[in-house]
């Protein structure tokens, strides 16, 4: 951004954009964490009345692990 840009940024926001980045990236974790942990309750729930087998609940849990680790990936490089 510019000089311009930033100060305009600044004058109308009230926050600096590194800090306004932070925290939509601090959102976007928190809102995949909170999904996540309801996906694997909601899995394992199922597995403990036998409803999923067990390769299904282990694909929950994998499907989960690579999209936090792809969206940290992108996100945080």
């Amino acid at each position: 951004m510019t000089g311009a840009q930033l100060s305009a940024f600044q004058a109308n926001g009230g926050i600096a954009p590194a800090a306004m980045a932070a925290v939509l990236v601090g959102a976007v974790f928190a809102a995949l964490l909170v999904w996540g942990v309801w996906a694997i309750r909601t899995a394992y729930v199922g597995w403990a009345e036998n409803r999923l087998s067990q390769r299904q609940f282990l694909g929950v849990v994998m499907r989960f692990l690579a999209l936090y680790l792809v969206l940290t990936f992108f996100l945080l490089s």
